[in-house]
């Protein structure tokens, strides 16, 4: 068996409403799945998935070029190839072998895989909205961003309100508690809450011994994304209790079997739509320590782009037991077919409010000395206040917008009540 044709095209699959309006802010071109469609000499074909403007390795031309004319064995192990291109391979490896991607991985652990309910950081209303939405779709974890611009207090209380005791919450802080003085009274506060489970990347990965306090003194499991600190400091030092794993195959598998060693465990985090969680699914069927619900972030998109959707019940995915990855593209999908992977953010203001009332206008995210991201790092914020939030203005074509918008390009704009 032989490849005989590789091809690549993107869809622009719309989200849910909540998640859309967040999303659009930092995050827009999530909305792009890039298809990679392999065919073989023998008339078998493969289907991978990636997210081109989020992904842990993108498809090259160089690559494809690489893998025209190669067997699907020898090649599907190459973490180089990329996300899509990689499962792809794998798919149609399966479908030629006759067995799912799993047995292809190792040997089978669980039938049902935990999954988690995602989304970008958003108002403490829009995220009990989504909690309460996963909980009717069989979720029975959700992630959440947590964030300095937002009352993350009140995100807690309000999301928690709608949810059961049992019910999971991730906070991930994507190292924004920045150091042990500012993360334990936050995170002793969070403790409260039945319902936290983990804090994932609380302050900076690199902090070790700061790590290493806060996990002392909070209730909650902390995660780290995995090597950072390298795993024998982070398993001497014992800096987290849990990992975040989110490479290619072989990295992946590699990093799994260190974990069961270390009897520590992982979710799985590769994002996309149903091909990605088909895929995601194959992977925590065979590691051990895929205890941790995965984030795929299936649930913003509409269409999961396959035949068959896949279905949550009581907080787990069932690993699809046909060949390869035991999903089939939906051809129907094609309605989003685009020519271009680019989708640009909405283009907006964004003012970080105090409770005084006092505004600091930002004209993006992140963009280095007028991004909110790097001012909070910078410690010219104050980091978790109660009561705080973020105010999104949207191009409305007037003056005093272009106005606005032409001084915060030069630096953030404070305004006083």
């Amino acid at each position: 068996m032989k490849i005989k044709d590789i091809e690549i095209f993107w869809l622009d699959v719309p989200f849910h409403p909540v998640p859309e309006r967040n999303m659009a802010r930092a995050c827009h071109g999530w909305h792009i799945s890039e298809i990679c469609r392999v065919t073989t000499d023998n008339g078998l074909v493969g289907y991978g998935e990636t997210l081109p403007n989020y992904t842990w390795g993108k498809v090259s031309k160089e690559a494809i070029e690489r893998c025209k004319g190669g067997n699907p064995f020898e090649l599907m192990w190459d973490d180089s190839l990329g996300a899509g291109l990689q499962m792809a391979l794998f798919d149609v490896a399966g479908k030629s072998a006759g067995v799912p991607v799993y047995a292809l991985l190792g040997k089978k652990m669980r039938e049902w895989c935990p999954i988690s309910w995602w989304c970008v950081d958003m108002s403490p209303e829009d995220f009990a909205s989504e909690a309460k939405t996963a909980l009717a779709h069989g979720y029975t974890s959700f992630k959440q961003k947590a964030r300095p611009w937002y009352d993350v207090y009140e995100q807690a209380r309000q999301t928690c309100a709608v949810v059961p005791t049992d019910f999971k919450l991730d906070y991930d802080f994507n190292e924004l508690l920045v150091n042990t003085a500012t993360a334990v009274p936050v995170l002793k506060q969070l403790d409260a809450y039945p319902q936290m489970s983990i804090y994932e990347s609380p302050i900076r990965q690199t902090d070790v011994e700061g790590l290493r306090r806060v996990r002392q003194q909070t209730r909650c499991a902390i995660s780290l994304h995995y090597s950072i600190p390298p795993i024998m400091t982070a398993l001497r030092q014992e800096v987290c209790d849990g990992w975040v794993i989110h490479l290619g195959a072989a990295a992946a598998m590699r990093q799994a079997a260190l974990c069961e060693e270390a009897r520590m465990p992982f979710f799985i985090q590769n994002v996309g739509t149903g091909l990605t969680t088909a895929f995601a699914s194959h992977l925590g069927a065979v590691c051990a320590m895929a205890q941790w619900p995965a984030i795929t972030c299936l649930n913003m998109f509409v269409d999961q782009l396959i035949t068959t959707p896949i279905e949550v019940k009581g907080g787990y995915m069932r690993t699809p037991e046909k060949p390869g990855l035991g999903v089939e593209f939906n051809e129907a999908s094609l309605k989003w077919k685009v020519d271009s992977p680019d989708k640009p953010n909405m283009e907006a203001l964004h003012a970080f409010v105090r409770p005084s009332g006092e505004k600091t206008w930002y004209a993006s995210e992140r963009d280095n000395g007028v991004g909110f991201w790097p001012d909070f790092l910078a410690g010219n914020q104050p980091l978790f206040e109660h009561g705080v939030r973020l105010e999104t203005r949207p191009n409305d074509g007037s003056r005093e917008w272009k106005d606005l918008a032409a001084r915060t390009k030069k630096m953030p704009v404070r305004e006083h009540p």
